[in-house]
């Protein structure tokens, strides 16, 4: 009887102490200066002091995360050095727990103001993830999309993309994807593809919202290529460069001033160049996605 009280007071301790480190975090967003540190770092000791009840304390673990990654994205504070170590406790609770690698990668990955801009930490917790997951086959596709986009490391992506092809349920198009990064490195429209089953796949507001941004981006690169192609075919009619949108339409070459996704006419430099509006929030990384 002594030995069960024991037990079940240490496992209300713990359960206690979760709850205690959940009020330090949202103390912790309120003042950014208080240094950021767990009562039980360790995934290992938080499984030992369980008793048994991995799978509660998973839970609650993943609760954890995701109010601290949501309470420092509400209070814009872009820095989470607890995000790996708070994913990392999760998944040793409980290393099937999906949900943790589906949204814990990409809530590592994304860079700031949308997540944490640790893709490599992400891609380790994808490999712990299909370790302890092996027919997980999205996983091999979440790790070759951080590969392709985050870290530009098409060689790796083409692997992800490879070996999670080889899975008897994984989708057609996981080889199709793998041989296309081989032929073509970052291109733009693999990455429309891969943005695009994010947004239909996903069931996270913040990662949908993210990947909308990316295909509005994505198609603000196409508009800005094809205005390119028709300044260009102005300049050769003319002589000379375009100095308006109006001129390009007198000329028969378009019609009306072209927008970007957003709403915002985008900028005709006196060079030809065409730019996005300074007011469009849409603000494209170097674009390694030549086609």
């Amino acid at each position: 009887m002594f030995t069960v009280c024991v037990l079940a007071f240490a496992a209300s301790l713990l359960v206690a102490s979760a709850r205690v480190q959940m009020a330090i975090d949202r103390e912790e967003s309120k003042a950014s200066e208080v240094p950021e540190a767990l009562l039980i770092p360790s995934g290992n000791v938080v499984r030992k002091l369980s008793m048994g009840h991995d799978g509660l304390m998973a839970d609650i673990y993943w609760t954890r995360v995701v109010q601290y990654f949501g309470g420092r994205l509400r209070d814009r504070h872009y820095e989470f050095r607890l995000l790996p170590q708070l994913l990392n406790i999760t998944v040793t609770l409980d290393p099937q727990l999906m949900i943790a690698y589906n949204f814990g990668a990409f809530f590592l990955a994304t860079p700031p103001p949308y997540g944490a801009g640790m893709p490599k930490e992400s891609v380790a917790l994808l490999r712990r993830g299909i370790e302890a997951n092996p027919d997980e086959w999205r996983l091999w596709h979440y790790m070759g999309f951080i590969y392709y986009w985050e870290l530009q490391d098409y060689q790796n992506a083409a692997k992800a993309y490879e070996e999670g092809s080889k899975h008897s349920k994984a989708r057609t198009w996981m080889k199709v994807m793998a041989a296309a990064i081989r032929q073509k490195g970052g291109d733009r429209e693999i990455s429309r593809f891969l943005w695009s089953d994010i947004y239909q796949t996903t069931e996270d507001e913040t990662i949908r919202e993210n990947a909308q941004k990316h295909l509005e981006t994505l198609k603000a690169l196409d508009d800005i290529d094809e205005i390119r192609r028709v300044a260009n075919l102005f300049h050769d009619q003319t002589g000379r460069w375009p100095q308006s949108f109006e001129e390009m339409s007198a000329q028969g070459l378009m019609q009306g001033i072209p927008q970007d996704p957003q709403g915002f006419p985008y900028v005709l430099k006196s060079d030809g160049e065409v730019i996005l509006n300074p007011e469009s929030t849409m603000r494209p990384k170097q674009d390694p996605l030549s086609r």
